[in-house]
């Protein structure tokens, strides 16, 4: 039997959530105490604490046609909510797929996790999985900032990224819907997004479908973000030129203040080296949590 993972390679973030003696067991590893059972599959629900908003149907296709063959090899990991319920911990595609497969009944471990437990679990796990897309990431990061009341920089050592990493995933928040969309369909990058970043809503909106459309790379729309920033308006004619190096520096400048602070922020120019620097936020709570970061 396996040997629970200590929560020393998720960063120290999670020592002041769950304790110093708290074991976080990978959750499809069998642990002592583990109770293995066969539960109708109309019992089981999907866990709230799942970031993984996108199932693609292709994927949950191919999973229930090797469950009609080979049934489920390894067990759905679940805990006891009600009296004839239990939420879904680990292995809600399993769960998907066996409906589409038809079955009626499905393998399951039955855990006695708490609350916190499971957002530890649950959260992290998928956070550090490779296949999420970084709309879910930030979602995900956002819960657990939430549900502990956590800094960024704590809930980067939670899930083992740099602080860095944490404030630009949940700067996509501040995106408008139509760009979460195409984040969440993977027609749009993280370095799409990043750019975009750098723009109001409304432009950056529209930048964003047309990059979506003729399948720009993240250099182009970062080009043609930086002319917009810089007043310009990028055709199809200077498409290929590169942008005046002031103008660069000062896109540059921006992204990487904008890094900082974990917000907007556009560098106005002035006559004799004067200017302005506005950084905006979407929210209070952006505010207050733009406010701690420069505190600190």
């Amino acid at each position: 039997m396996s040997t629970p993972t200590k929560k020393k390679g998720l960063g120290r973030g999670l020592t002041a959530l769950l304790g110093n003696d708290v074991v976080i067991p990978k959750a499809d590893t069998p642990q002592p105490g583990d109770a293995l059972s066969v539960l109708p599959i109309e019992q089981l629900q999907a866990g709230k604490y799942q970031p993984r908003k996108q199932f693609p149907e292709a994927q949950l296709d191919e999973l229930a046609d090797s469950i009609k063959a080979q049934g489920i090899i390894q067990p759905i990991v679940v805990r006891a909510i009600a009296k004839g319920s239990y939420e879904i911990v680990a292995g809600e595609r399993r769960w998907r797929a066996s409906q589409r497969a038809g079955l009626t009944e499905v393998p399951v471990v039955i855990r006695k996790l708490d609350d916190r437990s499971v957002v530890a679990m649950a959260l992290i796990e998928n956070i550090q999985r490779e296949d999420l897309n970084p709309l879910e990431e930030a979602n995900a990061l956002q819960q657990l900032i939430s549900e502990f009341g956590l800094t960024h920089a704590e809930a980067a050592q939670a899930v083992g990224k740099s602080r860095t990493t944490v404030t630009n995933l949940l700067r996509l928040l501040e995106l408008p819907v139509a760009i979460r969309e195409l984040i969440n369909s993977r027609q749009l990058e993280m370095g799409h997004a990043r750019a975009l970043l750098t723009l109001a809503p409304e432009l950056a909106a529209k930048l964003a479908g047309e990059a979506a459309k003729e399948g720009w790379s993240v250099r182009e729309v970062e080009r043609r973000a930086q002319a917009f920033s810089a007043g310009k308006v990028p055709t199809t004619a200077n498409a290929r030129k590169p942008a005046i190096s002031n103008d660069a520096d000062v896109a540059a400048l921006e992204r990487e203040l904008g890094d900082t602070v974990g917000a907007r922020v556009q560098i106005q120019q002035g006559k004799k080296g004067t200017g302005k620097l506005v950084i905006h936020y979407g929210s209070h709570d952006a505010l207050d949590g733009l406010l701690e970061r420069l505190r600190k």
